[in-house]
């Protein structure tokens, strides 16, 4: 866990406005890694879950009959904005938010990291993370089934970085970028690309 997540999630906020500040109107409606989500409504979300409290997701969660992606679709359809510009617009004004849904303030490194990623490698941008933030958000995913799943696919795996200092649990080995790491186990096929090992056919078959 990181000593205070905050810092990380504030620069990595900031970092990603500077990336898409000249981006069209064209390109925000690009496919992201996320499924049936357009780069802009990743950005969305990522708006939404900046300004969510645990008061207001339970409040929404049964607003919405109890159904997660109901739910996720109102708030996405918030803060979409009038276009991309616009829904860029909203996400700088939550910065430096420090509030979060229920859960561990180390999964809003994550969503960061992992968004981030949704939305720069479709648009062909490179972005380098923070050692920390790799790690935070790899130490959190590997442990934890909640939504994602990447506890189950990392299983029985050892995870090894080559960019980083970073290497988990035991089993036959996958190695690459941690960025892809992480990609791969949040479910996000992309990633595999830059992966190497004999644990690979195993994590493949999981996503």
């Amino acid at each position: 866990m990181a000593a205070d997540p905050w810092p990380i999630i504030h620069a990595e906020r900031v970092a990603l406005v500077a990336d898409l500040r000249e981006v069209t109107e064209e390109q925000w409606a690009t496919p992201s890694l996320c499924a049936d989500w357009s780069v802009r409504d990743v950005l969305a979300h990522m708006t939404a879950t900046a300004r969510m409290t645990p008061g207001r997701f339970f409040a929404k969660f049964i607003g919405s009959g109890f159904r997660f992606n109901a739910m996720q679709a109102k708030e996405l359809a918030l803060e979409r904005g009038r276009d991309g510009r616009d829904a860029l617009a909203i996400f700088e004004t939550h910065l430096s938010a420090e509030t979060h849904p229920p859960g561990p303030v180390d999964a809003m490194v994550g969503e960061v990291v992992v968004h981030g990623e949704d939305i720069r490698r479709p648009l062909g941008i490179h972005h380098k993370y923070s050692d920390e933030a790799l790690k935070t958000t790899a130490n959190f995913y590997r442990r934890s089934n909640l939504l994602i799943g990447g506890k189950r696919r990392a299983a029985g795996l050892t995870l090894r970085a080559t960019d980083v200092e970073w290497s988990a649990a035991s089993g036959p080995e996958v190695s690459g970028p941690l960025a892809s790491i992480i990609l791969a186990i949040t479910g996000r096929r992309p990633g595999l690309a830059d992966l190497i090992g004999d644990g690979l056919a195993t994590l493949t078959a999981r996503i």
